[in-house]
């Protein structure tokens, strides 16, 4: 399917304003470029009923979340979302996900955690899964006290935030913590090896995340070659998927990623983890974000917060 008028829109709006391909940017300019469109883009922001900055301390860094809180009207303990922005590893931040954490917040009527992770080049592979981790142990630690129920917990995360999702849904069933009530994965990286045919049907000329750009996210994140072959990079291509939490997976057609996003859900549910799939025609990796100049990123936040809201009761 072609792309629709609105993304093909969003395409020529980001060619006016001069947007670089991020493999031709140094790391620090592609954060600059990447808050400035997400700033650009924000015309509106959820209402929540608070938010707090905090930092956690884990792996010898401090890693800075950020807690949205729903608005008050409910009783009892709150379920949590624990939330990774996308970015491929190296770009990205609370700010630039900030509208969509806010929606979740609101509509889940849950706790949202955004983290903060350590990226590359300053902080190599593992140092983004190690903060992951860090985030759903801190959770489950100060549960009691941030007035969480610890059996309501999901994580969510978009592109490189779906990878971290992925991953932290294999460190709670691993760690012996609380099964998670769901996973959510929007375009998930979970295969380094760039295999998926995915890759030659969209590598130029469907938005900013090419084949180009994902070599060059690759080569900021990871620390040598073959830890592309390593599950934790590649979720991919962990011994086992079983007993994972269920998930829920959201592809765009016209994204590199597309293949692997598929592969991965045949991996989930050849161990018989419910799957469910998303799946939106005609739109490009980051969509997303793109509310309300993109149709489909609306309904895929509502369908996704529909979800989680059924899962949490």
């Amino acid at each position: 399917m072609p792309l629709t008028v609105q993304v093909l829109a969003v395409l020529e709006a980001m060619e006016k304003a001069g947007i670089k391909p991020v493999d031709t940017l140094t790391p620090a300019a592609a954060r600059a470029q990447f808050l400035t469109m997400a700033t650009a883009r924000r015309k509106t922001s959820t209402p929540v009923g608070r938010t707090e900055d905090r930092v956690i301390s884990a792996n010898g860094r401090d890693i800075p979340i950020r807690l949205y809180w729903p608005n008050a009207g409910r009783t009892g303990p709150l379920p949590a979302i624990v939330y990774f922005h996308g970015g491929g590893h190296v770009i990205g931040n609370i700010e630039t996900h900030d509208e969509v954490t806010r929606a979740y917040c609101a509509g889940a009527n849950a706790l949202v955690v955004s983290v903060h992770y350590a990226k590359g080049p300053e902080h190599r592979f593992p140092a983004a899964v190690e903060d992951a981790r860090a985030a759903l142990d801190w959770l489950h630690a100060e549960a009691a006290a941030l007035g969480v129920d610890a059996r309501r917990l999901a994580v969510a995360g978009d592109s490189a935030g779906g990878n971290l999702a992925a991953l932290a849904a294999f460190h709670v069933r691993d760690s012996g913590l609380p099964p998670l009530a769901l996973q959510v994965l929007v375009y998930p990286v979970v295969d380094f090896g760039f295999g998926g045919a995915s890759y030659k049907r969209y590598a130029e000329g469907y938005g900013l995340v090419s084949a180009k750009a994902m070599a060059w996210f690759r080569a900021h994140y990871l620390g040598k070659p073959e830890d592309a072959l390593d599950w934790r990079a590649s979720p991919i291509r962990a011994a086992s998927f079983a007993d994972l939490a269920p998930a829920v997976v959201v592809t765009a057609e016209c994204d590199v990623l597309h293949d692997e996003g598929l592969a991965y859900i045949a991996a989930l549910r050849a161990a018989g983890v419910p799957v469910e799939h998303h799946t939106y025609a005609g739109v490009i990796h980051g969509f997303f974000v793109m509310s309300p100049a993109v149709d489909e990123a609306g309904r895929a936040q509502r369908a996704l917060i529909d979800r989680l809201r059924d899962a949490f009761r």
